[in-house]
C-alpha cells in the first residue's frame, strides 16, 4: 500500500491498546522507533505484530548516532536490518546528529559541527549504512541550541552530506521552525535551499516556547498554526511524500491526535490534490 500523501502516527505503547481496539485514530501508516522494539517478546511483540498486520510501516532510529567519532556498531546494524525486514519497513531514517562517544550514551541528540571534515565523516558512514541495509536512508535535520565554531551554514552542511552520501532526507518542518526562531534565520529560505527532491518523508511535531528567545523541541505539545502554515508552504514545493505526526509524551486522547492527523491530511489533500482512502 502506497504511503505517499498519507499522514501517519508514531506508535507509542502509551496508547497501543486503545489504538488497536478502536477506530478513533486512523493514520495512513505507522512509524516505529526500532530501538524501542528490538528483542521485544510476549505481550508487546503481539501488539507490534498486530500493528504490522494492519498498517504500512516506516521506521526512524533514535540511536544511530551517525555523527559520532566511533565506528559503526555492526551488531546494532544487524539488529536494525532484521527488524526492518521483520516489519516490512517501507522507509527508514535517522537523525543527522550524534548521541554517543567512546560507547558512552548521552541520551541527547547533539549537533554535528558544520565543517567539511564532519560532512565527509558522516557521509562515508551513511554510505556504509545504506550498503549494509541494502536500502536508501533518510537523514533528519535536527533541532539544536548551540554549535561548535562552524565553517559553513547548517543548510550548506546538510546539502553536502546528502550529496556526498547519495542519501535521502527526512525533513522535520518543526525543527526548521525551532532552529529558525532560536538562531534568527528565515525558515522559508532555509527550506528553499534544501534538496527538496531528495525528501523521503516529513516529520511534524509540537514544541514549547520557554521564553521570548527560546523554543524547545519537545514533541509533547500540539502543533501550532505557524508550523502548520510553514508545512503548507513547504509541501507546495514538493512531490507527495508521507507525513508523520510525532507525539512522544504528554499523550492526549486519541480523538485529539486524530484531530491533528486530520488537519495535516486536509492540508495534504488541498496542496497535493490527494484523496484520503
Amino acid at each position: 500500500m502506497s504511503v505517499e500523501g498519507k499522514v501517519g502516527i508514531g506508535f507509542r505503547r502509551d496508547f497501543a491498546t486503545n489504538f488497536l481496539n478502536s477506530d478513533v485514530l486512523k493514520p495512513g501508516f505507522v512509524e516505529f522507533a526500532p530501538e524501542n522494539w528490538i528483542g521485544m517478546g510476549g505481550y508487546w511483540r503481539k501488539k507490534l505484530e498486530a500493528v504490522v498486520e494492519k498498517y504500512p510501516i516506516l521506521c526512524h532510529s533514535l540511536s544511530m548516532s551517525i555523527g559520532s567519532p566511533d565506528d559503526l556498531d555492526m551488531n546494532y546494524l544487524k539488529d536494525i536490518k532484521q527488524f526492518l525486514d521483520d516489519v516490512n519497513c517501507q522507509m527508514y531514517s535517522f537523525h543527522l546528529s550524534f548521541a554517543k562517544c567512546d560507547n558512552a550514551h548521552l541520551y541527547e541528540l547533539l549537533p554535528i559541527p558544520f565543517t567539511e571534515d564532519a560532512a565527509n565523516h558522516v557521509a562515508e558512514k551513511i554510505k556504509r549504512v545504506q550498503d549494509f541495509l541494502n536500502r536508501p536512508v533518510g537523514i533528519e535535520n535536527s533541532s539544536y541550541y548551540a554549535t561548535a565554531i562552524p565553517e559553513m551554514e547548517e543548510v550548506e552542511f546538510i546539502n553536502k552530506v546528502i550529496e556526498k552520501a547519495d542519501c535521502k532526507m527526512l525533513l522535520d518542518v518543526n525543527n526548521v521552525y525551532v532552529n529558525a526562531f532560536n538562531h534568527k534565520y528565515d525558515a522559508k529560505k532555509f527550506i528553499n535551499d534544501l534538496p527538496l527532491e531528495k525528501v523521503l518523508y516529513i516529520h511534524m511535531a509540537g514544541h514549547l516556547q520557554v521564553n521570548e528567545d527560546t523554543i524547545i523541541d519537545t514533541h509533547g505539545e500540539p502543533i501550532i498554526d505557524p508550523v502548520f502554515d510553514l508545512f503548507e508552504w513547504t509541501i507546495a514545493k514538493m512531490k507527495p511524500v508521507p507525513v508523520l505526526l510525532e507525539r512522544d509524551f504528554n499523550i492526549p486522547k486519541l480523538a485529539e491526535l486524530q484531530g491533528e492527523v486530520s488537519q495535516l491530511q486536509g492540508i495534504v489533500n488541498k496542496v497535493w490534490q490527494t484523496v484520503e482512502k
